[in-house]
């Protein structure tokens, strides 16, 4: 009989394995079972486990001084973490404030964006334009801007209705007779949604560079951005970029905005920003937006006991040092495309596979029941839930993405290991994903859920 726990865990009544420790690309349970993290956790422990240099940086900060309340003092490692990223983000995005969640960094992005636009003495603009197929938070705040329809399902009564553009979803693209001008078409129905609603009404645009946990690495067409920025500026409205996973290095940039060339107005980060050493995040904004508030009500309205407390400050420096001395985010561009190649190389056997896709290594799997018509399994099937515990036994671990087609349908994973990966890890790890694939194949054929062919 299991021991009784009092932790409220994900799914309540089931058994999870206890970790004992980490190294490197590797999870141990104290079973003895060894697990390669082929997800980075929630795609966050960017720089691996167990690394020496961040728990030395702990305990010397600890000796020092853990927490100061932001209302009354400051701190040399808050002051010095806040310049590195101003000084490593694109743009004039010179001003960080600092938060413990990726959700309390987009909450904190929605209320600046509405308080710049009451500094400048234009109330009505309170609203923001987002997607569907997107997630940027669990608060009820960054929760209205996401468009993850399962994970919204339980509080839409209390919600605001933000989302109401496509996803640049090139897999399933909405506007695929366009391409591949389909960016002008994603602009024009965001402009039309604009003159709709009222640009006197819109705060700001958000979106996730390549979206997430809601469909799985989806990465837009070339020139979408430029487009939507387009927008923006035409219509005033501020440009929200949330990098809470595609931030510091994970899609072999410093920040996936880098790729398209376009500078939003306010930028959340998280998980990789502490690679999982310690719960912190950040909001960064421009100077325009901060000069503004300056010049008016000179406060900020948000904040929370532990922003900016130097102990999180310190283990985020040293987070970043690490990345910067061993060349983290160019390594995650060169082990990203190996693995982008091994996925489609798996994609070529398993036609269970629809589409492989990502960004350096930030990638994912979809899986549909014909390649040719892209239909999706049913959701009650359980496909991603499935595949995941297929690997976990073959002692991987990958991510879900499930449910990103209006939260009824489709089956997708993320994979996306720590950003240190090596060439002959990620052969690894390819080696147990297709272990995976072969017992998800034949336990789905044999329950009549799917029928096997060839790729002709």
């Amino acid at each position: 009989m299991n021991k009784r726990t009092h932790l409220i865990k994900p799914l309540l009544g089931m058994d999870y394995g206890v970790i004992s420790h980490g190294k490197g690309i590797y999870l141990y349970d104290e079973e003895g079972n060894s697990f390669l993290d082929g997800c980075s956790g929630a795609v966050t422990a960017n720089i691996g486990h167990g690394v020496s240099e961040i728990t030395e940086a702990m305990v010397n900060q600890a000796n020092q001084v853990s927490f100061v309340y932001r209302s009354q003092f400051t701190s040399s490692s808050a002051e010095e973490l806040a310049e590195r990223l101003a000084q490593s983000a694109p743009g004039d995005l010179d001003w960080v404030f600092f938060v413990n969640s990726g959700s309390e960094a987009m909450e904190t992005a929605l209320k600046i964006a509405i308080q710049y636009w009451q500094e400048l003495g234009r109330p009505t603009k309170n609203k923001v334009i987002s997607r569907w197929m997107s997630y940027h938070g669990i608060t009820m705040g960054a929760l209205s801007m996401s468009g993850h329809v399962i994970r919204r399902s339980r509080f839409t009564a209390m919600l605001e209705q933000y989302p109401t553009l496509s996803p640049p979803y090139c897999y399933r693209c909405t506007f695929k007779d366009h391409c591949p001008n389909c960016s002008k078409q994603y602009a024009l129905e965001f402009e039309r949604e604009v003159q709709r609603l009222g640009a006197d009404t819109i705060a700001a645009f958000v979106c996730e560079p390549i979206v997430g946990a809601a469909g799985g690495a989806v990465v837009p067409p070339e020139t979408y951005f430029k487009e939507m920025k387009a927008v923006c500026n035409r219509y005033d409205i501020l440009f929200i970029a949330d990098e809470v996973m595609t931030g510091i290095g994970r899609t072999g940039k410093m920040y996936a905005m880098e790729h398209w060339g376009v500078v939003p107005d306010i930028l959340a980060l998280g998980k990789g920003m502490s690679a999982g050493y310690t719960p912190m995040a950040a909001t960064l904004v421009s100077d325009r937006i901060i000069q503004t508030i300056e010049r008016g009500s000179k406060i900020v309205l948000s904040g929370h006991t532990f922003s900016a407390n130097p102990l999180s400050a310190s283990i985020c420096l040293a987070v970043f040092n690490y990345i910067k001395k061993h060349n983290v985010v160019e390594n995650a561009e060169k082990s990203g495309a190996i693995l982008l190649r091994g996925l489609e190389n798996l994609k070529s056997i398993y036609p269970i596979i629809g589409d492989v896709r990502g960004r350096g290594l930030l990638t994912a799997i979809e899986f549909v029941q014909d390649p040719l018509t892209k239909e999706p399994f049913p959701l009650q099937n359980e496909v991603t839930n499935r595949f995941i515990r297929k690997c976990y036994e073959e002692g991987l671990l990958v991510y879900t993405a499930a449910g990103g087609l209006n939260g009824v349908a489709g089956d997708a994973v993320i994979v996306a290991p720590p950003l240190i990966i090596q060439e002959h890890e990620v052969q690894i790890l390819l080696d147990k994903l297709n272990k995976g694939l072969t017992e998800l194949v034949s336990e789905l054929a044999t329950e009549g859920l799917y029928e096997t062919r060839s790729i002709s």
